[in-house]
C-alpha cells in the first residue's frame, strides 16, 4: 500500500511538472510553425484564399501537426487566416474595405508612435536610447534590400522599422495593439510596390524621432500612412 501511495504520488508530482516542461517547447514550435506559415502568406507562396489542410501543412514544416494547429489559430487571430464554415481554414483576401479599414486603424496608432518615440529620445539627451539604433539599422536594411530588388527583404525591412517606431515609444499598450495588426501590414507591404517617395520618407521620419521633434515626426508619419494607403488602394484595385 504504501509503495502504492508513494507511486500515485510521483505521478501526481511528476505529471504537472512534465506539462510545464513540454509547454516551452511545444510554445517555440507554434511560434516557429507561425512565423513559416505567415512568411509562405506574406510572400505569396499561400495566396489569398487558398485553403491550408493542417496536415499538409505540418508535413511539409516537418513538424506534429499540434504547433501547426496551434500556429494557425493564432493566424487566423491575426487576421491573416479565416476559418472555413465546415472545417479547416483558408488564406483571407484582402477586399477593399479590409484595407481602408485597417488603415483607419494603423494611421493614429502609427502617428502616435512616432510622436512617443520622439518624445522619449528627447527626455534621454544627451544620451540616446538603445532603439535608435535599430531603427536606423532597419532603415539601412529597407534601403539595402532596395537597392539589390530584393522584396521580400525590403518588406521585412519596412515592416521592422514601424515595429522599431513602436517599441521606442516605450508604450506597452500601444505595442500589443500593433502585434494584432503587424501580419496584416506585411502582407499589406508585400502586395504592392513601394515607390521610391515613400522609402525617401521613412528617412525623414527618422530624422524628426532621432532629434527628438515630436510634432514633426508626427506630422511626417500622417503623411507617410496617407500616401502608404493612397498607394495600396490605387495599385491593388485601381489598376487598369
Amino acid at each position: 500500500m504504501a509503495g502504492s501511495s508513494a507511486g500515485r504520488n510521483r505521478t501526481r508530482q511528476d505529471g504537472p511538472g512534465n506539462e510545464r516542461a513540454g509547454a516551452p517547447e511545444r510554445t517555440s514550435l507554434s511560434a516557429h510553425a507561425r512565423d513559416a506559415v505567415r512568411e509562405r502568406i506574406v510572400d505569396g507562396r499561400y495566396p489569398q484564399g487558398a485553403r491550408l489542410v493542417e496536415r499538409e501543412v505540418a508535413e511539409e514544416l516537418r513538424m506534429s501537426r499540434v504547433p501547426v494547429r496551434e500556429a494557425l489559430r493564432a493566424l487566423v487571430g491575426e487576421g491573416l487566416l479565416e476559418l472555413l464554415p465546415h472545417s479547416g481554414v483558408r488564406v483571407r483576401r484582402m477586399e477593399r474595405a479590409d484595407v481602408e479599414h485597417l488603415y483607419e486603424v494603423w494611421e493614429p496608432l502609427a502617428v502616435q508612435a512616432s510622436r512617443l518615440a520622439a518624445r522619449r529620445v528627447a527626455r534621454s539627451a544627451p544620451a540616446e536610447p538603445p532603439g535608435v539604433t535599430a531603427l536606423r539599422t532597419s532603415l539601412d536594411r529597407a534601403e539595402q534590400a532596395a537597392s539589390d530588388d530584393e522584396g521580400a527583404r525590403e518588406v521585412a525591412a519596412h515592416t521592422a522599422f514601424h515595429e522599431d517606431i513602436v517599441a521606442l515609444s516605450g508604450n506597452p499598450m500601444l505595442a500589443r495593439t500593433m502585434e494584432q495588426l503587424s501580419g496584416q501590414l506585411q502582407l499589406l507591404f508585400g502586395m504592392r510596390e513601394e515607390p521610391e517617395h515613400m522609402r525617401a520618407q521613412h528617412a525623414v521620419m527618422f530624422r524628426y524621432i532621432a532629434t527628438g521633434d515630436e510634432e514633426s515626426a508626427a506630422a511626417s508619419t500622417l503623411l507617410h500612412v496617407r500616401d502608404s494607403r493612397a498607394v495600396a488602394l490605387r495599385s491593388l484595385f485601381d489598376a487598369t
